[in-house]
């Protein structure tokens, strides 16, 4: 059973303060199932993958990356007994691994999801998902096809405030979304140094993508109709891609905004907004890292207690737990792929309309331009 929170009385402004409802919101937990798991890709994100394993007491048994100093260093950092490898192939071949974490770049997963589910492995793949619609449902079916389940490692979700709001949602405690308004105010000038510097939409692609899976998850999954989106140079900054994108997201009986200030120099933070036909739900702090939401309906107002646990890595668990949990009840994962493309298709109208200066209907855009979404790397051995 996934940790709930316990009600909690706080004081309001102008409004009666109640309880706040006990929701499910943290990672779910397996009864006994833990099986071995093999890592392909030990780049810079794959720590916070490890760091929340080795939390959850996983037991990963097998590392793959081209650079062996990178595997090594992983192996050394988290799990001592693991082997380590330079080429998948040789990974997927381990009889003993059930479940492959692929935490590589979109272009290099082309290939690798689909080894590893022929080889009958059950995956998680890293996010952004593809950079094909297309293509992720043709995993999807091969998935089904081979008898394995597949999910998105779309850690936001399980970040504690977006899952305590998705909770919310999914019980009808403020009826059904009419607006949803997410913004985020922070620096993503650390990208200056990096390989992710050539990336053109890294803000709309890269990062917003977490919040397109909230928009998608808080709206219930309903279909959106129309993207208008923006990109622009914030002044003064340093890294190449531009820094400011937002983006307003059409329904038949809702709307929904996302706005990315990525050149915030002081006063980091993050804010979301709910309006429903019964209420209104609230959050707002550090950038991931809120830790209240608060939800006002005609009963009053209730402030939730501090939520535990935190994105980095509680989110990266979540992911995980949801693939093991549903592996273990034979049910498909909250975050399979044909959920994850509900958000990620607001997010290629989003990059097609930055591309175009004109609004996009949502499900016409299939594909990103990857020379413009994504880095040239590869951290396995190619398929060839």
């Amino acid at each position: 059973m996934a940790k709930k929170t316990s009600g909690q009385e706080l004081k309001s402004t102008g409004t009666t303060a109640i309880t706040a409802p006990t929701l499910a919101y943290q990672p779910a937990k397996t009864k006994r199932y833990n099986p071995p798991i093999g890592l392909i890709g030990c780049g810079g994100i794959s720590e916070v993958h490890m760091r929340a394993y080795k939390a959850a007491g996983y037991n990963v048994v097998a590392m793959c990356d081209q650079i062996p100093e990178r595997a090594e260093k992983r192996r050394e950092q988290f799990f001592p007994k693991a082997r380590t490898f330079t080429d998948y192939r040789d990974l997927l071949k381990r009889d003993d691994i059930e479940v492959v974490d692929i935490a590589t770049h979109p272009q290099d997963r082309e290939y690798l999801i689909p080894a590893a589910l022929k080889a009958k492995k059950h995956v998680l793949s890293q996010k952004p998902f593809v950079l094909n619609l297309d293509k992720g449902r043709e995993f999807d079916a091969l998935a089904k096809k081979n008898g394995v389940k597949l999910a998105v490692n779309q850690n936001g979700r399980w970040a504690p405030y977006f899952s305590y709001m998705r909770a919310a949602m999914q019980k009808g405690l403020i009826g059904d979304p009419m607006g949803v308004h997410l913004s985020c105010h922070w620096s993503h000038e650390w990208i200056k140094n990096s390989h992710f510097n050539s990336v053109h939409h890294i803000i709309l692609y890269d990062f917003a993508i977490h919040w397109f899976d909230a928009l998608h998850c808080l709206m219930g999954g309903r279909p959106a109709k129309r993207v208008t989106a923006t990109l622009a140079y914030a002044n003064g900054q340093k890294a190449k891609p531009p820094l400011l994108g937002q983006a307003i997201i059409e329904y038949e009986d809702a709307q929904a905004s996302l706005v990315f200030d990525g050149c915030t120099l002081v006063d980091h933070f993050e804010s979301a907004t709910v309006i429903g036909t019964k209420g209104t739900m609230r959050a707002q702090g550090a950038v991931c890292a809120i830790d209240r939401v608060s939800i006002a309906t005609d009963k009053g107002t209730a402030v939730t207690p501090k939520l535990e646990g935190n994105w980095f890595p509680t989110g990266f668990h979540g992911s995980m737990a949801e693939l093991l949990s549903a592996i273990e009840g034979k049910r498909e994962p909250s975050n399979n792929p044909i959920d994850n493309l509900g958000g990620l298709a607001i997010c290629f109208a989003a990059v097609a309309s930055a591309e175009s200066g004109k609004p996009v209907e949502v499900g016409k855009a299939r594909k990103v331009p990857v020379e413009r979404c994504s880095v040239a790397s590869a951290t396995v051995k190619a398929k060839k």
